[in-house]
């Protein structure tokens, strides 16, 4: 197994290195002087063009590509993102100030359909052909159908502002600093995004445990005794859980890019509604920066389901 993990973990870094490259290539093509998002507005302001191609000469801006590529790698490194062309602030302070939000959500969404989605899915294949099943078979795709707007909309009209129970938006009220104090806020956009999350992981442990109940070894436990309890969870569900783990795993980006929709209809100050804004606003550096860490949240994610794939399934390693 450690020999599988490491052979995984060492798969990464060349496509890290491809990844890190052409954003960095999407920097060079972007309008603008480089110059302008690598070092702070404020400092710019005061600078003469003479001044201002020495400072070109100390960044290395003058230098080939590759030597410009490497110096901005080892920045990125060292924790340097550079500055946002529209506020002036560093690109560091702006993501580690989002980031909170944005993994409080989408945590908060993913443990909630992962739970529910299995918890259901199993049931709806247990009972397969009977009423209960139907019902779940029929709001599992109702769920996967219904867009995250539209589903985000109704919600604040319904919850929000005809029956008043929860915030219509934002994160903080003035003088609310507690997780307690944001619980109100919290609940509306993570049940929205939880789900629509949860009828896309139900469908997929429903179709994977009753292909699992099919399998030769199935009848063969059933065949020594074993209660039915045992034959469902313990053989069943054990292989039931890859595919779903698959899925559960490819949402975890989510964790870093958080929901954009969401995000964007209930004004939650995350990662994904400061994306949409840099977009608009032609935030280039911000955008590439953004864009950079949910790549490696994608590629981590990757890494992670081939590791849990391997500790369910002997047979990956082998492969």
């Amino acid at each position: 197994m450690l020999a599988y993990t490491i052979r995984r973990f060492l798969a990464l870094l060349p496509m890290m290195f491809v990844i890190t490259f052409l954003v960095y290539l999407g920097l060079e093509l972007t309008p603008g002087d480089a110059v302008s998002y690598m070092v702070s507005p404020d400092a710019l302001a005061n600078l003469s063009p003479e001044k201002l191609e020495i400072l070109r000469e100390s960044l290395g801006l003058n230098d080939p590509f590759p030597v410009r590529y490497l110096k901005w790698l080892g920045g990125i490194l060292r924790g340097d993102f550079g500055y946002s062309l529209s506020s002036g602030v560093a690109i560091k302070d702006i993501v580690f100030d989002r980031l909170p939000a944005t993994l409080e959500l989408s945590a908060i969404a993913l443990l909630l359909s992962t739970i529910f989605g299995s918890i259901l899915g199993i049931l709806s294949a247990l009972r397969k052909g009977r009423l209960s099943d139907n019902i779940l078979t029929v709001l599992g795709m109702v769920g996967v159908s219904i867009p995250q707007f539209f589903f985000g909309l109704v919600a604040i009209l319904v919850f929000a502002l005809t029956l008043k129970w929860l915030p219509v938006g934002g994160r903080l009220m003035p003088g609310y600093v507690t997780f307690w104090d944001r619980l109100p806020h919290l609940i509306l956009p993570s049940l929205v995004m939880a789900a629509t999350m949860t009828a896309g992981v139900m469908r997929y442990a429903r179709s994977s445990m009753l292909d699992a109940l099919n399998k030769e070894y199935i009848k063969t436990a059933r065949s020594k005794g074993l209660p039915e309890w045992r034959v469902n969870l313990i053989h069943g569900f054990r292989v039931a859980l890859t595919p779903v783990i698959v899925l559960i795993g490819f949402r975890l980006p989510t964790l870093i890019g958080g929901s954009v929709v969401i995000e964007r209809v209930f004004q939650w100050p995350g990662i994904g509604n400061e994306f949409v804004s840099a977009v608009r606003g032609q935030n280039y550096p911000l955008v590439m920066m953004i864009a950079l860490f949910s790549v490696f949240a994608v590629l981590i994610a990757s890494f992670l389901i081939d590791l849990f794939t391997a500790l369910l399934d002997p047979r990956v390693k082998l492969e």
